[in-house]
């Protein structure tokens, strides 16, 4: 029996979760998360598609996630860095240990490969 090791990154058959942010960590607004994860490997890879309403939240990584912005635009600030602005096709790296703020200024989908 054949078994493809091809998996395309799309929504089409996949049931997103929602949630918000972590408790303690929103700083404004009220934004809502959705998140196709397309596929989960062993060794804690992860792969997939989010989005997020406007807001504004706390992050602290203990993960590597590689992030591809499709739509939308957000403001991701370092703790004692600089603030960059993201915008559909900016790629980037998040560091374990990266500490912060992400804020959805528009309403943001980006593609994720994450590895805990």
């Amino acid at each position: 029996m054949y078994v493809s090791h091809f998996r395309a990154i799309a929504l089409a058959g996949t049931n997103p979760e929602s949630g918000t942010p972590a408790e303690g960590r929103l700083i404004s607004g009220e934004p809502q998360f959705q998140t196709w994860n397309i596929e989960e490997a062993e060794g804690g890879v992860y792969a997939g598609i989010w989005e997020s309403t406007p807001g504004k939240w706390r992050i602290e990584y203990d993960e590597w996630e590689f992030c591809h912005i499709l739509s939308g635009v957000s403001v991701i600030a370092e703790d004692g860095g600089e603030a960059r602005t993201v915008r559909a096709g900016d790629s980037f790296v998040l560091r374990p240990g990266f500490k912060g703020t992400w804020e959805v200024v528009e309403t943001t989908r980006k593609e994720y490969v994450v590895r805990v």
